[in-house]
């Protein structure tokens, strides 16, 4: 076995990796490709993959969170090992470099995430669980229908739309969304690397509802082939309480499946109790689960 950094050229067996271990989240190859080779500005990224016999059986990530203002907020992220090849030690050989890599970087309180079966393996490690992370899946044959617009209210494609105003609503939205960190340090030049010119971002079915000009509430869609990703799904605070999120939502679920998707897959924080409604009457169905977990030394 080797553990090595992960390459540019690995992106498409990371990919088919991910889709056995992981079929409900979506990152492209290009998306794959383009975090290896260019990693997020100012996270110390590093990303390590395990080879046996020359093939690719395991990948995980580690970082630390530009988007908050807690120093030193790392995360070990997608740690993952075909089932073909665990009790290898390949998980373990990941997790040490991971932690390596974190200890470098300064890092003072760590999260990774685990499904409930893996969760004895986070407690032994020293991780404690947080927060309950559920994902869901939606098939579009058909999509859902479209509510009624409200006046005053119009549906704009991110294609159509300024990234400054649309950070602007996005960081405005996220300020109390729910997790084990406050996001309130999300930079421009990071918003921008994760989220504009992110290859996967399909700004076609991404859709802003806006009023008087200003953004009240948006969706962003990601895309891999006929798979798409709700990255996120958001109402600005004075504007909640409207059927925003369900009309935006709605909305960008047709135009991808007007464009050749199939499935839609999403997440939500087991306390966002106003998105999971959302999800709920759009008929996404939950696929699995799992755990925020949290480590400090």
């Amino acid at each position: 076995m080797e553990i090595r950094p992960a390459r540019p050229d690995d992106a498409p067996a990371l990919v088919a990796l991910r889709a056995v271990v992981y079929p409900y989240l979506v990152r492209g190859v290009e998306s794959t490709r383009k975090m290896i080779s260019e990693p997020p500005p100012g996270e110390n990224w590093a990303a390590f993959v395990a080879e046996i016999d020359g093939r690719l059986v395991g990948w995980a990530s580690s970082y630390l969170h530009a988007s908050t203002s807690e120093p030193g907020f790392g995360e070990i992220s997608l740690l993952h090992v075909h089932p073909g090849y665990r009790r290898q030690g390949a998980g373990s050989a990941l997790f040490a470099a991971c932690v390596r890599h974190l200890r470098q970087a300064g890092a003072r309180r760590v999260r990774t995430f685990a499904l409930e079966q893996s969760l004895e393996y986070a407690r032994r490690r020293g991780f404690e669980p947080s927060r309950a992370v559920h994902y869901s899946a939606l098939p579009l044959r058909p999509a859902p229908a479209v509510p009624p617009t409200p006046p005053g209210v119009r549906l704009v494609p991110l294609s159509d739309l300024d990234p400054m105003r649309l950070y602007e609503a996005h960081v405005a939205a996220a300020a109390d969304e729910p997790g084990d960190v406050a996001p309130d340090a999300n930079s421009y030049e990071s918003w921008r690397y994760g989220v504009w010119t992110d290859p996967g971002l399909d700004r076609c079915a991404s859709v802003a509802a806006t009023a008087n000009g200003e953004i009240i509430g948006f969706t962003l869609v990601t895309r891999d082939g006929e798979r798409m990703w709700s990255e996120m799904t958001a109402t600005l605070p004075q504007h909640r309480g409207r059927g925003l999120a369900l009309l935006v939502k709605s909305a960008a679920l047709q135009r991808a499946a007007e464009g050749g998707v199939t499935v839609a897959y999403t997440s939500n924080d087991e306390s966002n109790a106003p998105m999971l409604a959302v999800n709920s009457r759009l008929g996404y169905c939950r696929v699995a689960t799992q755990w925020s977990c949290l480590f400090s030394r």
